[in-house]
This record gives C-alpha cells, sequence and structure tokens, in this order.
C-alpha cells in the first residue's frame, strides 16, 4: 500500500503526529505501533487509575530491555547487574504508563537547545506548542486552553495530611511555596501538575486517536506490528516491511517517521546502517551514512528515595492522588544552574496493603551532566541494544544526590513530618521489591496481612522494615558514613524513565548531529526521527510534555513543507 507518511511508534510524539498529518485529508497516514491498543471505550482499568499499576504490567512494557546504569569499567571484574528499564509498549508509548507528571522544564533549557545549534527551537519558539496541546486549569500567558492534554494542579485542600506535612517541612528549610509548577522556574514546592481528568489519566493516545480521529478514512492503524525492515532505493527510504498480527506486509511511502524513542530509534538507524562507521563495520553492516552521533550523547535524571511509614489519619486511599505535591530547589554546587535538583513527594508506596501505609520522595539530579550511550549487541532486530546510562561519570551528579538524600533524610526531622509518618529509610529498586509489587492475587494477600503488621506496635515495624522491605543500612548511621551514603546512592539509583538525546538535533555542520532541525536525519532522504532522542539536551523536567510538543511542532513544520 502506498502512504504519504508512516510513523513508525504510538508513543507520545507518534500519536501526537498521527493525529496532526491525518488532519489534511490529502494526507494518508500509517501509525505503527509494536504494542496494544487502547482505543476510546476499551482503555484498560489500570491504565486510566491515579496510581499507575499501569508500569507494574509486563504486558505494556519492553520486558527484554536492560540497561546499565554505571560505567562499565575495563578489568572490573564485579559489574552492577543490568536493571530491567521500565519503557512503553502500547498505544501512547510512556504516557500510559508513567506517572503523569506534566511539567515542562525551564526557558534556559531550550534556549541551550538553540545555542546547541537546534535554531527555532528557543523557549519562545516552542511555547507556542506548548500551550497548543494544554488544556490547563491556570490562567496567563503561559498556558494554553483547549488542547487535547488536560493540565491540572491538586488544590492544596485536598492534598493528604502527609502531603501538608511535608509542605510546612519545606518552608521551614526555605523554600517557598509556588501557585503554579508551570509558572517562573523558581525554587519552591507546588502542587504536581498532572495530566489527568475527573481522576483519569489523558495519555497521548487517550488524547490524540480519539474515536473522530480514527474513523478518518485516511488513517490507518496497525497496533501490534512491528518494522522488520525499511526499503531503501540508493539513499531513500520508501518504505517499510511490517510484521503485523496478521502477517507481513509491504508498505511505501513518500516519508517514514521514527518515533520509537531514544532507545529504538538509534537502534532502528544504525541496523540500517547509518551511524557510528567503526562500529557498524565491526558488526558486519554496509555503512548507508557515517553518522557518529547516533546512540551517543544518552541522557536520563538520576534518583534516589527516602520512604516511610505513614499514620492512618494522613494517608489516601487508592482512588487519591499518590503524587500530589513536588519541589524543586538549587544545589549550589559549582558549575551547576539554579533550581537544578527535583523532588517528586508520593503519598503511597505501591498499590498494595504495604504501599498503602508508606510514603515516599524520590530526588533527582534535574540538570544531570553524565551521558551515556545505546549501541548495537546484534543485527537481529528482535535483541536489544546494549544500554549504558553512565550515571555519576560527572562526579556533581553524585554529589548532588548525596545531598539530596541528607536534604530529604532532614525533612522527617521536622516536627509536622515526625506527627505523620515513622521510621523513615533508604528506599531500593531491586529485584525482591520488583517482585514484591507485581500485581498478583498472592501479592494482594500477603502484602496486606504484611500491611496490618505494620500498624502494630513499633519494634514490629521496625523490624519489618529493617529485614523486609529496606535492603539497606539503617538511615542514620548511612548519612553518619559518607563511603557508607556514596555505595548507597551508586547502587540503588534508578533512571526516571526520561530517556533521551541519542539522535539530538543541530545544524548540518555539526559531526555529532544526527538530526536536522526538522527531525530529517543527515544524509538520508525520506526519513525523520521524531521524539525524545532529538532533544539535544534533557530539559528540566519530566519528558512527556517535551515530547508531545515536538510532535505538535514538527507536525507544522512538516506540512508547511
Amino acid at each position: 500500500m502506498e502512504f504519504d507518511y508512516i510513523i513508525v511508534g504510538g508513543g507520545s510524539a507518534g500519536s501526537v503526529l498521527a493525529n496532526r498529518l491525518s488532519a489534511r485529508s490529502a494526507n494518508k497516514v500509517l501509525l505503527i505501533e509494536a504494542g496494544p491498543d487502547t482505543p476510546p471505550g476499551n482503555v484498560p482499568a489500570d491504565i486510566q487509575e491515579m496510581f499507575p499499576k499501569a508500569a507494574l504490567n509486563p504486558a505494556y512494557k519492553w520486558m527484554k530491555l536492560f540497561a546499565h546504569t554505571q560505567a562499565l569499567r575495563r578489568n572490573t571484574p564485579q559489574q552492577m547487574p543490568p536493571v530491567l528499564y521500565d519503557q512503553g509498549k502500547v498505544m501512547g508509548g510512556g504516557s500510559s504508563i508513567n506517572f503523569q507528571a506534566a511539567n515542562r522544564g525551564a526557558p534556559a533549557d531550550y534556549d541551550e537547545w538553540a545555542e546547541l545549534g537546534a535554531t527555532g527551537w528557543g523557549w519562545q519558539d516552542v511555547l507556542p506548542y506548548f500551550k497548543k496541546l494544554e488544556d490547563d486549569d491556570a490562567d496567563g500567558e503561559l498556558h494554553g486552553k483547549g488542547g487535547p492534554i488536560p493540565v491540572q494542579r491538586m488544590p492544596r485542600g485536598e492534598w493528604s495530611g502527609y502531603s501538608e506535612a511535608t509542605a510546612k517541612a519545606l518552608e521551614k528549610a526555605g523554600l517557598p511555596y509556588l501557585p503554579d509548577q508551570n509558572g517562573p522556574f523558581t525554587d519552591g514546592y507546588f502542587a504536581a501538575t498532572q495530566n489527568n481528568k475527573s481522576g483519569r489519566r489523558v495519555s497521548a493516545a487517550v488524547a490524540y486517536l480519539s474515536d473522530e480521529v480514527r474513523r478518518r478514512p485516511n488513517l490507518r492503524i496497525l497496533a501490534e506490528s512491528s518494522v522488520k525492515e525499511l526499503l531503501f532505493e540508493g539513499r531513500r527510504v520508501v518504505g517499510a516491511v511490517v510484521q503485523t498480527k496478521e502477517g507481513v506486509e509491504t508498505v511505501r511511502a513518500k516519508e517514514t517517521i521514527l518515533s520509537t524513542g531514544a532507545v529504538h530509534s538509534p537502534a532502528m538507524l544504525m541496523r540500517h546502517g547509518i551511524g557510528p562507521a567503526a562500529q557498524l563495520a565491526a558488526l558486519g553492516i554496509s555503512v548507508r551514512q557515517d553518522l557518529p552521533g547516533v546512540g551517543e550523547n544518552l541522557r536520563d535524571h538520576p534518583g534516589v528515595g527516602i520512604m516511610a511509614y505513614v499514620t492512618g489519619n494522613a494517608r489516601v486511599t487508592m482512588t487519591e492522588r499518590p503524587l500530589q505535591i513536588s519541589y524543586r530547589y538549587s544545589s549550589q554546587i559549582e558549575d551547576c544552574p539554579p533550581t537544578d535538583m527535583y523532588t517528586a513527594v508520593f503519598c503511597r508506596g505501591g498499590w498494595h496493603g504495604v504501599g498503602r501505609r508508606l510514603g515516599m520522595a524520590v530526588t533527582w539530579v534535574n540538570k544531570s551532566y553524565s551521558a551515556g550511550r545505546v549501541t548495537l549487541r546484534t543485527t537481529n532486530p528482535q535483541d536489544e541494544p546494549k544500554v549504558e546510562l553512565n550515571f555519576f561519570d560527572d562526579q556533581r551528579d553524585l554529589t548532588r544526590l548525596k545531598n539530596g538524600m541528607r536534604f530529604i533524610a532532614g525533612l522527617f526531622d521536622d516536627e509536622s513530618l515526625q506527627k505523620t509518618t515513622r521510621s523513615p529509610f533508604g528506599a531500593r529498586l531491586s529485584q525482591r521489591s520488583r517482585e514484591a509489587n507485581a500485581v498478583t492475587f498472592k501479592n494482594k494477600l500477603v502484602m496486606g496481612a504484611a500491611g496490618m503488621l505494620l500498624d502494630g506496635p513499633a519494634p514490629l515495624r521496625d523490624a519489618l522494615i529493617r529485614n523486609k522491605i529496606t535492603e539497606g543500612p539503617d538511615l542514620p548511621t548511612m548519612l553518619a558514613d559518607d563511603a557508607l551514603l556514596e555505595d548507597f546512592v551508586r547502587s540503588t539509583a534508578m533512571g526516571i524513565k526520561h530517556l533521551s538525546c541519542t539522535c539530538r538535533m543541530g545544524s548540518a555542520d555539526d559531526p555529532k548531529a544526527v538530526t536536522l532541525t526538522d527531525g530529517r536525519v543527515k544524509g538520508i532522504d525520506g526519513l525523520r526521527v521524531i521524539d525524545a532522542s532529538i532533544m539535544p539536551n534533557l530539559p528540566r523536567c519530566n519528558t512527556n510534555l517535551t515530547t508531545m510538543m515536538i510532535g505538535e511542532k514538527m507536525s507544522d513544520q512538516i506540512l508547511a513543507g
């Protein structure tokens, strides 16, 4: 079949592109998504709900995608094992399984994009597209109305006792209340902006692939389908071979757009001979275009967390928002910009009985300097690439996370949190915790019973936390010993799943740029990359809104010719 545009990937960018490009009736558009569809009226319950159990559902994730968080060193016999790295494999991508955070980062982040060669992507260039996608409950020149994505803030009067106690502790620590997270980008705490409405998630798929859009005769959607091969005529991509549920199908198009994310987009380029020539040649791949930047500059926000038992009157129910408030602040570490740290405060630490009794604060380096890479292991498209995040290659990132742990721990010393919490401890995302959080009937029973034990006498609670929940030294001991704290941070640090920057856009003469500022792949005709991988650097925010903004702006550029 013949199309004008093939979009590979139905995530945060791909859903936007499918909507906007097919809005012009003359365009024939094909959207291909590897995961299941979530059509209107048939969105699974775990995707819709406030606590994202969807993130724990293997049906919606790439379950063979692992990442090395620490740099791999030669001649070092004991390397940290790779960890399963949650990336959405479902219509809507990460927007269907994440915590629904809807923030933009700092205006300076986008001005930095322009300075790095992405001309036309400064703050004043991207702000209209943030506003275009929003239906914001805040007013003012920074906010949009009537867009497909609701942006909401929880009124302070509805915050839980745990959230309110955290807010009081933050005020005593010198952080002011900000009425608008997406207002002036300064230090402070605020109601966390989120993309949900009436207690339901609004993913990119829900927002952009409505019944009305799906009825367009010029839009075809293939779910649970994957691209086996891109088709070339010389240096031009002319289509793809697609594995669908019914069989193998060959489709042709004037343009093919990769929107498969910061891991799979560079991997697909490299498998087709577009990337670092030496790496490709070593795998026996014929080089079509030597682009050294493909797979390089991988970025994420490294983070760690502290959990605590929350007393009964300060808890939330399963139906209430687990993410109510967040805060950002300046580390004041040399050579780091202001407002470079971020913490999300969760009113519950899991879906089950234990999680309902735990509050959590996850802090991350919001302006990180360490960079990793994505490389191919094999030429087989079924094999996941090698992902190296290289957290803490820059000492500033390690120092700031250690200080972030100390900052959170200090909050728990405040009387407001001492009244509402007990027994704070370092949180570790281990295999044991993953197994305990799996959504199963057994875990519902076991963790329900364990949760009731947590409500028992303090010695019993502390013993359960020490022996069954936390897997490291107790918090006071760790904070008193910098070596112990560093070991905990290194072994515990997790990415916040904001993978980006591996096909970064820039000027035509930039040897490390992979794409131009309209998403076109350098040296290859008929092929664009439009997703989080083209970000020149990682902004100080959760990346969902930014990725949808990229889809909106790129759609306009494509339609303008």
